[in-house]
């Protein structure tokens, strides 16, 4: 089994929250026909599915954002699983508006709702960071984050958490790349894959570098004043 947690705040007051992307993805993928309607346990919302053949439980914890390890954490040793069974879906203020970004571990980067499943949970669990942007200031975070999505954002939110369900099964089967490829092409962002390393070209060598080493083939100058001193230098010896 999977869990699948959308981390978010319960109540009316902040569905439409940046902070609450984590609960619109996961209410997505229950949307999927395989889940069942929502129902509580674990001090969440949960809904029971199969997603590529692997069984899977969706979670909204209603604890709040700060506690949602206290949630995820409960299920996670209910079920015997590993911290490497979950995957957290959550808002990341580092990442530009509609961008996502998976990675397993790592800090939590100030986000309390990662501090907490750190704590109850460990901290090998997969996270899929889905970009809502920086204010610019960190005296206006709080309010960003707890604000409404705008009208205009409705042009890559509903494409990205469409696509989220649409590719769940790469998400469930650990296909990073493609799921990334899959959201940057969903939300119009470009899609970010290793450069290759380019070859550098040889540093020009002097003629006197090139008369040492006989097996280059640059021809060397015949005449004038850098000729003589070539001769002089690597000439044969009477």
């Amino acid at each position: 089994m999977i869990i699948i947690a959308g981390l978010g705040n319960p109540g009316n007051q902040y569905a439409g929250n940046r902070h609450n992307i984590g609960f619109m993805a996961v209410d997505a993928l229950q949307r999927l026909p395989s889940f069942t309607p929502w129902s509580r346990k674990f001090k969440a919302e949960i809904s029971e599915g199969e997603i590529a053949g692997e069984k899977i439980l969706l979670m909204k914890p209603l604890t709040f954002m700060n506690l949602s390890g206290e949630s995820v954490g409960e299920a996670m040793r209910f079920y015997k699983l590993s911290p490497g069974d979950i995957i957290a879906i959550h808002d990341e203020l580092d990442l530009p508006a509609g961008r996502a970004r998976i990675k397993t571990g790592g800090g939590h980067g100030g986000h309390n709702g990662l501090k907490s499943l750190d704590a109850h949970c460990g901290k090998e669990y997969r996270r899929l960071r889905l970009g809502i942007g920086h204010p610019g200031d960190k005296d206006r975070v709080h309010g960003h984050v707890l604000g409404d999505f705008a009208k205009a954002d409705k042009a890559w939110l509903d494409p990205l958490l469409d696509a989220i369900a649409d590719n769940a099964a790469m998400l469930v089967k650990g296909e990073d790349s493609q799921l990334m490829n899959k959201l940057a092409l969903a939300t119009g962002a470009k899609a970010d894959v290793e450069k290759p390393v380019k070859a550098t070209k040889p540093a020009a060598q002097s003629h006197i570098h090139q008369a040492r080493n006989h097996a280059q083939p640059k021809k060397l100058p015949e005449t004038g004043p850098m000729a003589e001193m070539l001769k002089r230098m690597f000439g044969n010896k009477d």
